[in-house]
């Protein structure tokens, strides 16, 4: 029989004994990104092939200061993969393996290189210089966890490929060479774990490459040079095997801090092809006639961490390569917006946007915001007020469009993603330094910035035209007012954009009228002075039912003076249709379908007609001006949830508003993938 006592003790409830904190477990696979400095040299000897003349030989820095107007010098960003095993004595053994990529080299001459003169008898003063094109390791590593820190030594196989170049100075041979480089590297870092499936790592490595030689013909020399770089680096990985996200593990205190961190990547290969055309005759900014294949790729990571009540940090590193049609011209609404007006065939580093987000709120009535790639998950209040500051695009913020605006999911074309007329501020890749505000209240919002402009309008001659302008003297102000409303029950939005840009640009009649004085090409260069260009546009986006949405815009642009980073129109009116696929069982599909007209104002005309060179388009000659006519038509696929294919055709009218030239028909595809 069970006594009172011991059924009591029975019917008590039984405490649980509470769940031990396990240290971080580091074993599993993982990929990721990186972003670093690189310093090194190089030490040389030039040898001349006639014998008796004596060797010359010196040491190269292979290390430049970073630029961030240029976005130049050595920091490289870099891609991870490998796999770790943990013993039960918390010792890591792993492998990895790895590529990293300099900055763009022809802003400032050179990224992750160096360069040098030198005498020799045989080709007399020359420039000798070297620069970093790729490089990679696969190591091995070997570390020790003593809680949720994982400390580690690194070692194994390295290998570069490099672009060595000498050169005669003044009038003469130019002899680039590539070369694979193969060597070793060591190394030491520290991991840390700071959400679930993420940890964050600093890591120094060093790299050695013995002495090779290589021939330069032309100027009889013979150059043998070592090479050795020392990189200090940031990473960031994402583990497949975490076993931190069952609660019972409890990992580490870093990962209550997920809600304040975000990690987004997405990739993008676009190639592009289109058959000969009529072309009687072509200029330095034609679309050649001849037909091209073209593609481009770029691979991009955007992270986020929220610093106070409100506040976010958005940081943005890319890997781009590849090119536009004839290096992006001859097209005023250029059929790839995934093309930059400064291309490369190698894979280069970017550092597109970095910037701080403020957002206020002033009112009680709160909306949902998902996740996406610049932005948290959460709420916000409907009525606030949002301050952007640091480099971005103005186009994240101003003229966009829910049909017509990402190049990497719907249109294309320039012209269609924007306004062809809004010029907004940008250097080569439409990227500035600036400040914008936007004011949120009721089913109005009020948006104003001012923006960093290039050194010199975009048809500038030097690369570094390209490159933003370091003493903030050439500036843009750019303006919005957006108005929100339901029409027939379904949302849509009409917003009116204004920009002002102030800088040295030139005026085409004054080109013009040089040109008719002298017996010379119209030369934009020659006639530039302060002065300023307005434009202002009209965007519409209205939804008609759950299937179909319609766009619309329009814009104009001061045709007397040249445009200055985004392309050459002065006027513009586009429009279309996005139709989802849930009619035939495929709701995240989506048809697009649009069309626009461009134009250019009669000074601009003329000063192409007498020979001049714009932004984009120029073909020597403009006797039969005709408008740009545009037709995009795409069918997006979605393979997977975060896969989408795209097939892509354009028709496009007088090219570069010759009605000589043309029409040219332009196909594509498209494959992206995004987290």
């Amino acid at each position: 029989m069970i006594s009172d006592a011991f059924a009591a003790d029975l019917s008590a409830p039984v405490a649980k004994a509470a769940p031990v904190a396990q240290a971080y477990d580091w074993t599993g696979f993982y990929v990721g990104g990186n972003v670093g400095l690189a310093t090194g040299n190089s030490n040389w000897t030039a040898n001349a092939a006639t014998p008796g003349v004596p060797p010359v030989s010196g040491s190269l820095s292979m290390y430049q200061s970073p630029n961030a107007f240029y976005e130049s010098g050595s920091w490289l960003i870099g891609v991870q993969g490998g796999y770790n095993y943990m013993l039960r004595d918390r010792v890591v053994l792993g492998a990895e393996v790895d590529a990293t990529f300099p900055t763009f080299r022809d802003l400032s001459g050179l990224s992750t290189g160096g360069i040098t003169r030198f005498t020799s008898p045989t080709p007399g003063a020359v420039t000798y210089g070297e620069t970093m094109l790729s490089s990679g390791t696969v190591r091995a590593r070997i570390g020790y966890a003593p809680g949720n820190w994982l400390f580690y030594a690194t070692g194994g196989f390295a290998w570069t490929y490099d672009s060595q170049d000498l050169a005669q100075l003044g009038p003469g041979i130019d002899e680039p060479r590539l070369l694979w480089r193969l060597g070793w590297a060591a190394g030491a870092g520290v991991d840390v774990p700071i959400a679930p499936h993420w940890t964050v790592k600093g890591e120094f490595l060093w790299t050695g490459f013995p002495a090779q030689t290589v021939s330069h013909p032309l100027s009889g020399q013979r150059v043998a040079s070592d090479l050795s770089l020392e990189q200090f680096r940031l990473g960031l990985n994402y583990r497949f095997d975490d076993p931190s996200r069952p609660a019972q593990f409890a990992p580490s205190r870093f990962v209550a801090a997920m809600d304040i961190f975000a990690v987004h990547g997405q990739a993008t290969f676009v190639d592009q092809d289109y058959p000969s055309f009529r072309s009687p005759y072509e200029g330095i900014n034609s679309l050649s006639g001849g037909g091209q294949n073209r593609e481009t790729f770029d691979l991009t990571l955007s992270t986020g961490v929220k610093l106070w009540q409100g506040a976010e940090f958005w940081v943005n590193p890319e890997i781009d390569q590849g090119f536009g049609f004839d290096d992006t011209h001859g097209v005023a609404g250029f059929p790839s917006a995934e093309s930059y007006k400064l291309g490369s065939a190698y894979p280069y580093a970017r550092l597109q946007r970095a910037f701080m987000r403020q957002t206020i709120d002033l009112g009680d009535d709160t909306e949902k915001v998902n996740d996406d790639f610049y932005q948290f998950a959460g709420t916000r209040s409907t009525d606030r007020l949002v301050l952007t500051v640091g480099r971005f695009s103005i186009v994240d913020i101003f003229d966009t469009n829910k049909y017509a605006n990402n190049p990497k999911v719907d249109f294309l074309n320039w012209s269609l993603i924007n306004a062809g007329t809004f010029d907004y501020a940008g250097d080569g890749w439409g990227y500035s330094y600036g400040a914008a505000a936007e004011w949120y209240t009721g089913r109005w919002t009020l948006r104003a910035g001012v923006f960093d402009l290039s050194n010199t309008p975009a048809g500038g001659v030097s690369p570094t035209a390209y490159a933003l302008d370091p003493t903030f003297q050439q500036f843009e102000v750019v303006g919005e007012i957006e108005e929100r409303h339901d029409l027939w029950g379904e949302p849509g939005k009409i917003k009116m954009t204004g920009f002002l840009s102030r800088g040295r640009a030139g005026n085409f009649n004054d080109a013009v009228a040089l040109a008719q004085a002298t017996g010379m090409s119209a030369d934009i260069n020659a006639v530039r002075s302060s002065t300023s260009r307005p434009g202002v546009s009209l965007n519409i986006e209205q939804q008609v039912n759950e299937s179909l949405g319609v766009f619309f815009r329009a814009g104009w642009a001061d045709g007397d003076i040249e445009p200055w980073d985004f392309t050459d129109i002065d006027r513009t009116v586009s429009g279309g249709v996005s139709i989802n696929g849930k009619s035939w069982g495929r709701p995240d599909d989506t048809i697009g379908v649009a069309g626009v007209v461009n134009g250019i104002s009669s000074a601009h005309i003329a000063f192409f007609n007498a020979g001049g060179l714009g932004v984009l388009v120029g073909d020597g000659q403009l006797t039969n001006y005709s408008m740009e006519k545009i037709l995009e038509a795409y069918y997006c696929y979605v393979l997977t949830p975060s896969t989408r294919l795209t097939f892509d055709y354009q028709f496009i009218g007088n090219p570069g508003y010759n009605a000589d030239r043309g029409p040219a028909n332009i196909f594509a595809a498209r494959a992206h993938w995004q987290f």
